[in-house]
């Protein structure tokens, strides 16, 4: 499965949480280093983002236009996404945002639930582990249920990068019933998922979300998934592809999603 893929989840120094010398140029000469098709940029736009980091948005006219810059540069696709962090009060923010400026890509995840912050042990306070998980899963359908201008939702199970709890996990089974309510969702939508490598990298021994979800997606007809490696450092570009690749292929899956002009085309596995 030697194949060429371009990361469909990365930050540059644009997103307030990642390595701030880390520019678009670097991705872009790795990139060209490893013979892939092209780069995809997914920096952060959290609008009414809990933490003071995520207040100063990026300017997109400015960022767009740097895009276009790079296009005349390098010999390479260099393709313009967007992770968007959604809130229920933001719909018509964050489609006007979108409309404005000609994305390739658009990834929406949850990164609050109920208003509260999750990195920093807000929304857990008072909830048991499995309390907490059931409540970001409800948090989750109700935004695959009322939004739906976006490619693929991100990293679906992020909860467990979180509160605090001895066992970074859950049991599959447990949360089932809700879990294939948000992929049937995402299915009628005609969304996608992705496969975020990052939990390996972060300790948790699975991927985002964990193999049995990603199984299930398929069983439902899922048909688009992306693979991207979430790196907030060049360091970890791509990292863990090939895991993440197997792990598509024995989930059932032939084929690979990629995006252009918020258009998917598949890519050959197995």
């Amino acid at each position: 499965m030697n194949i060429k893929l371009i990361d469909h989840h990365m930050h540059t120094q644009a997103s307030p949480d990642a390595d701030p010398n880390l520019t678009k140029e670097q991705y872009i000469e790795k990139a060209m280093e490893l013979n892939l098709p092209g780069v995809l940029f997914t920096d952060h736009v959290d609008f009414d983002f809990f933490q003071p980091i995520f207040h100063h948005l990026i300017d997109y006219d400015v960022y767009e236009k740097n895009i276009e810059h790079l296009k005349k540069i390098y010999p390479i696709d260099i393709l313009m996404g967007v992770e968007i962090g959604y809130q229920k009060h933001l719909n018509q923010r964050m489609d006007d945002f979108l409309k404005k400026h000609q994305f390739d890509f658009v990834i929406c995840s949850t990164h609050m639930c109920d208003g509260l912050d999750l990195y920093n042990g807000d929304f857990f306070k008072g909830k048991t582990q499995q309390e907490s998980y059931q409540r970001y899963f409800e948090n989750v359908l109700y935004n695959v249920e009322n939004y739906d201008n976006y490619d693929v939702y991100g990293h679906i199970d992020y909860i467990i990068r979180y509160g605090g709890f001895e066992v970074r996990d859950y049991d599959y089974e447990l949360y089932k019933d809700i879990i294939d309510k948000i992929l049937m969702k995402i299915i009628e939508n005609h969304k996608g998922i992705e496969l975020n490598t990052s939990g390996i990298r972060y300790g948790l021994g699975v991927t985002h979300p964990k193999f049995e979800v990603i199984k299930r997606f398929k069983e439902l007809g899922g048909k688009y998934i992306t693979l991207g490696s979430d790196a907030h450092y060049l360091k970890d570009f791509q990292n863990n592809f090939k895991l993440g690749l197997k792990l598509l292929k024995e989930a059932g899956f032939t084929y690979v999603t990629q995006y252009k002009n918020r258009k998917p085309y598949q890519v050959k596995i197995a």
